[in-house]
């Protein structure tokens, strides 16, 4: 149908007040929060909220000095933002497919451009991918996260999940990659043939080599980051 009545569109498209759970999917590309106390989200991911909600920036040293080198290293800045209060909390980016984890026991690593949301009790740390530091612009830092709670995370399109076997390799593109096994730690290598095929050098020669066990979430898109010093 591509045509409604006014009444129609809203009966279509209004908001669900049957679901309470703490993170709830109001539309494939769109995160409520149903906030009573805190949560983390990505700066800039707010779309709509109502009720009594606060919102900041995180703190300098919220998170002590190693994470504050670790962020300014990586050129992350303060990409989170904290909000606090009761209320129901819209967030989006970019349109981009949202995916939600309930953690129990058990971890997982995110690009850092793909991490929407998460609990305030789930324990996170900073990963950087030293290795590739001048090979890439932008996009260069990993978030792990461990312990219970939820986790949202964004995807261009369907993801797609492949499993890591310790006699079955998985090379990916780092900017198709979304997210994988919180224990795995991909190495980096580069392929000389790709980078003359495809006559970039913005990353398609540079690959990450999943192995041992575990999976790893990649997207049908290549999305490349640019740090602010490139516009």
């Amino acid at each position: 149908m591509s045509k409604y009545t006014i009444d129609q569109f809203i009966s279509q498209t209004k908001q669900d007040e049957s679901e309470n759970d703490y993170f709830e999917l109001e539309t494939p590309r769109m995160l409520e929060v149903n906030l009573d106390g805190q949560v983390w989200a990505k700066a800039g991911s707010m779309i709509s909220y109502n009720g009594n909600i606060k919102f900041e920036r995180e703190g300098i040293l919220e998170h002590g000095l190693g994470k504050m080198f670790k962020k300014a290293f990586s050129g992350e800045g303060s990409s989170l933002m904290k909000a606090n209060g009761n209320g129901k909390l819209y967030l989006a980016d970019e349109g981009k497919k949202i995916i939600i984890f309930q953690l129990q026991n058990e971890s997982i690593t995110v690009n850092g451009n793909d991490l929407l949301a998460f609990e305030p009790g789930v324990n996170w740390d900073i990963k950087l991918m030293k290795k590739i530091a001048g090979m890439m612009s932008g996009g260069l830092f990993n978030v792990t996260l461990e312990g219970r709670g939820m986790v949202a995370i964004t995807c261009h399109y369907e993801p797609l999940t492949l499993m890591v076997t310790p006699d079955q390799p998985v090379i990916t593109d780092p900017h198709a990659t979304v997210a994988w096994s919180g224990h795995l730690e991909p190495e980096f290598q580069t392929d000389v043939t790709l980078k003359s095929f495809f006559g970039r050098g913005s990353g398609e020669s540079i690959q990450m080599k999943f192995s041992g066990e575990g999976f790893v979430i990649v997207q049908p898109f290549e999305e490349v980051y640019y740090s602010q010093s490139n516009g």
